[in-house]
């Protein structure tokens, strides 16, 4: 049989074979709500624990319903594994620990990742003593000097970055990292398996908050951890001493979020790719950022990248000469996109990251990075695309 395609994947994986035996078969998984789990003799208990036996034993250890999600994630990123956790951030924590950064051995990051990522490795993990060098991941060369001079146990970056959308040379990122006895972790929260699978150009560790393209619907908080079954088995001795662990509940409806994924990503990056273009035409709008746009920095390699899927559901633009108060009066003035704090809804939402998604960055440093206070960042669902450029119209109109 050839190999299946990962729209197929994400429908099928995953999906467990309740009842078979008994000649029935559950088409829809069942949640398995249960905390614990008994055995008809502790000595089946206790082979469980003792890992000499497959089973479940506690919630914070593994679920049913939470596994069928690993599974379905492992094979939509071609990893032999993953894990599953209650956020992105904490996908992010238990990634980072997984690597091995600690004080004896730092880490080096892209400069321009979601803020809350900034804000766990400033606030807490360089409190720990964990020595970081932040660096534009763009420039290569720049990445081998940190890398050298640092020596870290990771290199840190977003496949799409957060929120101006530079796209990493992952292959290449791979290669320096390995050269530097470093792992590399990107996190694909913006990307997605649709449009690239890290771990086969030689990323360690692909991880996302699978609360956005994952799920799908802003109904589930989730992240997601993919990689060698190894790396897995290390990150899951740690999860179930810190306890991030992912609700069942939870977990059933990023499983079932993950079945539209293919055609939720298409509809979203043929949206998107409509809503720049209109964008770029706009005198009101002075930058666009986007990868599908011709006048998008890593444009080619994106499009060698993603291999023709798409260039993602997310657009940033820049306000002309506009400051936080004409940025907060357009997003006033939506009217079918939501202001909302989150993305990769089925519908449309936007942000104003100086104020949300990095509002824990100095000034100046979000100025350096070039997330300056007219920026805004658009998610873009699947509904119509005439509809999602005519509401952004009607906000510029009502800028005057």
């Amino acid at each position: 049989m050839p190999r299946i395609k990962l729209a197929t994947l994400a429908v099928h994986a995953g999906i467990r074979a309740d009842g078979a035996g008994e000649g029935w078969r559950a088409t829809a998984p069942p949640v398995h709500h249960s905390v614990s789990y008994s055995y008809p003799r502790m000595a089946d208990l206790d082979a469980v624990f003792d890992g000499r036996e497959q089973g479940y034993t506690y919630g914070r250890y593994a679920n049913p319903t939470v596994v069928a999600l690993e599974k379905a994630v492992a094979a939509l990123e071609g990893a032999e594994a993953a894990l599953a956790y209650a956020s992105g951030m904490a996908a992010v924590h238990g990634a980072l620990l997984g690597a091995g950064v600690g004080a004896a051995r730092g880490l080096v990051c892209a400069a321009d990742v979601y803020g809350a990522t900034r804000g766990l490795i400033d606030d807490v993990l360089a409190s720990q003593g964990v020595r970081v060098a932040y660096v534009d991941v763009n420039d290569l060369t720049a990445v081998g000097d940190a890398l050298r001079h640092v020596r870290p146990a990771a290199l840190f970056c977003e496949a799409i970055s957060n929120p101006l959308l530079r796209v990493a040379d992952l292959g290449a990122l791979a290669d320096l990292a390995h050269q530097a006895d470093a792992t590399l972790i990107v996190d694909s929260t913006f990307a997605s398996p649709w449009l690239t699978r890290p771990l086969e150009l030689g990323a360690d560790y692909a991880m996302a908050s699978a609360t956005k393209y994952l799920a799908g619907h802003g109904d589930a908080l989730a992240g997601v951890v993919a990689c060698s079954a190894e790396r897995a088995a290390a990150l899951d001795a740690t999860r179930r001493l810190m306890g991030p662990s992912l609700a069942p509940q939870e977990a059933w409806k990023v499983r079932r979020g993950l079945m539209t994924l293919a055609l939720r990503m298409r509809e979203q990056c043929a949206n998107a790719q409509r809503v720049a273009s209109w964008l770029e035409t706009q005198p009101g709008v002075a930058r666009v950022h986007y990868p599908g746009l011709s006048s998008h920095p890593q444009h080619a390699l994106a499009s060698r990248q993603f291999e023709g899927r798409g260039y993602g559901g997310v657009v940033a633009f820049e306000l002309r000469d506009a400051g936080r108060e004409q940025a907060f009066a357009f997003l006033d003035a939506l009217r079918l996109v939501q202001p909302a704090p989150t993305l990769g809804d089925v519908m449309s939402l936007a942000l104003h990251p100086a104020s949300s998604s990095h509002r824990t960055l100095a000034p100046a440093e979000r100025e350096r990075l070039g997330i300056g206070e007219g920026l805004i960042r658009l998610s873009v669902g699947i509904e119509d695309a005439e509809d999602i450029v005519g509401d952004l119209a009607q906000a510029m109109a009502a800028l005057g």
